[in-house]
């Protein structure tokens, strides 16, 4: 590579919890700058969360971005002419990253009322292994399953 390797931007701690990985949630999850919204949606989020499961809320989402989190991923890579679908291991901090992508993509294309009512939804599906976000993390897993064949491409 040509470039030098971009330096890691750090986030500060949320104000609440003081996490970063719920900062860096919560600016995956803001439209158009409004940060404060977002928070407002999420600190909701987490208290419907713990009125639905009578635990804390914070533990309940951490143990939904861990099941959510794939492990494997298939990447394309063009040999001799032809693509092929190679499985790769994610890293940890990507692992996390894809696990908040998801959980937020597929709480915004539920049902209900307000986003913090389909967030809790999503969070608490996931947190039991089920959901849309858990089904994408099985689809992804399965085709790096089926695409075992070609792991020899890697390097």
């Amino acid at each position: 590579m040509r470039k030098k390797k971009a330096p890691k931007h750090y986030v500060q701690p949320d104000p609440k919890f003081g996490d970063i990985m719920v900062s860096q949630f919560v600016n995956r999850m803001m439209y158009e700058g409004r940060k404060s919204t977002a928070y407002k949606v999420f600190y909701e989020a987490i208290e419907l969360v713990e009125d639905r499961a009578k635990e804390n809320g914070l533990e309940i989402w951490k143990k939904a971005l861990q099941n959510v989190g794939p492990s494997v991923e298939v990447r394309s890579r063009r040999i001799g002419g032809s693509n092929f679908q190679i499985p790769t291991e994610v890293r940890g901090d990507k692992k996390a990253s894809t696990a908040m992508k998801w959980i937020i993509q597929y709480s915004r294309n539920r049902n209900g009322k307000s986003m913090a009512d389909k967030l809790a939804a999503e969070i608490v599906a996931a947190s039991k292994g089920e959901g849309g976000a858990f089904k994408k993390k099985e689809d992804t897993h399965r085709m790096a399953e089926a695409n075992k064949a070609f792991a020899h491409f890697r390097f």
